[in-house]
């Protein structure tokens, strides 16, 4: 409802629902509720087939009764089509009389009147469908008339954005997840301070999560690169239930990238899952505060696991990740740590 109420707010966007709902009313008013029925139509208005037969049956009423006003007025009520019709007897007279039609065309074509114009009655017909269908079209109106005036309010109301924590996409909160960490202060605790320093956040709902950082010396050098993406789920449905993830360094000076796997206690636990995601890399259980270290031919990552929330559900407990937070500090092996 609110990604609908976002598109709705673009004026465009708006104009375009109105009109399509507009339309879609006056079809359901017109085609279903109260539709209309034509009647006393004139010959003119009959499918030229049609009119070539009534043509011959006024022929042939003028040969019985012989009565010329009125052949004339049911001539006259073809209007401009009539002569066309009436050439097409004369070339094919069928099984008329040919001397019939030729004194009902001297007739007729001797006494061309201006027709008088014939009023077409339209009436509303009664619904032909049910009594509880055509409640239902009218309710269905109303409720997309409150729509549209609901969408309407919604889109001239003053907006006032949402500042608190966790609003938005999952991609949103996560980065104001990562915003409220305090990265650790190596220098404080009496350790050399690395050379890059990174916090990354996954919330339930991002299943494309894949987050990347580029490794730099403090001249600018490209070192290489770490980062942290789904490995492993659980379960069936939207979104993905996250049981499992890579972190993973890549040394420009190393052959291969260093992986570790960060699992959830119960795919830890599960012997088929553990032996599955321990060809991907080393296999750690996740607990807070933990701290994982990565290394390669030059460089030494420390992933810290700073936030951890398992979600609920149907799944065994502790399966799959609500939120994790990791700190990821990279080190130059020329620069020692404690």
């Amino acid at each position: 409802m609110n990604s609908l109420l976002a598109y709705l707010k673009k004026p465009l966007i708006l104009g375009i629902f109105a009109g399509i709902l507009g339309f879609g009313l006056g079809l359901s008013w017109g085609w279903g509720i109260q539709p209309v029925q034509w009647k006393d139509a004139p010959p003119s208005l009959l499918h030229a087939v049609y009119q070539e037969d009534y043509l011959r049956m006024t022929i042939d009423s003028y040969g019985l009764n012989g009565n010329q006003s009125l052949a004339v007025k049911r001539w006259e009520s073809l209007g401009e089509l009539a002569k066309g019709s009436l050439e097409t007897i004369q070339q094919n007279p069928g099984s008329q009389d040919p001397t019939l039609i030729m004194q009902f065309s001297n007739l007729v074509l001797s006494n061309v009147e201006v027709a008088t114009p014939i009023t077409v009655t339209e009436t509303p017909a009664a619904s032909s469908s049910s009594s509880t269908g055509r409640v239902a079209l009218i309710a269905l109106a109303i409720l997309a008339i409150l729509v549209v005036l609901y969408a309407v309010i919604k889109f001239l109301k003053p907006h006032k954005p949402n500042t608190s924590l966790g609003a938005g996409t999952p991609t949103q909160q996560a980065g104001d997840y990562s915003r409220q960490v305090e990265m650790t202060d190596y220098s404080a605790i009496g350790e050399q301070s690395p050379i890059a320093q990174f916090v990354t956040t996954y919330v339930s709902g991002d299943d494309l999560f894949d987050d990347s950082f580029s490794i730099d010396s403090a001249s600018g050098e490209f070192l290489g690169e770490c980062g942290i993406g789904i490995s492993e789920t659980i379960g069936v449905g939207d979104p993905k239930k996250v049981s499992a993830f890579e972190v993973w360094m890549f040394d420009k000076n190393d052959i291969q990238t260093v992986t570790k796997v960060l699992m959830s206690a119960h795919a830890y636990n599960d012997p088929s899952t553990y032996q599955r995601l321990q060809a991907k890399g080393e296999p750690i259980m996740v607990e807070r505060g933990q701290r994982v270290t990565l290394e390669t031919a030059t460089l030494q990552m420390i992933a810290t696991i700073s936030e951890i929330e398992y979600g609920q559900g149907a799944l065994p407990a502790e399966s799959f990740f609500n939120r994790v937070t990791l700190e990821l500090a990279i080190w130059q092996k020329t620069s020692p740590i404690g």
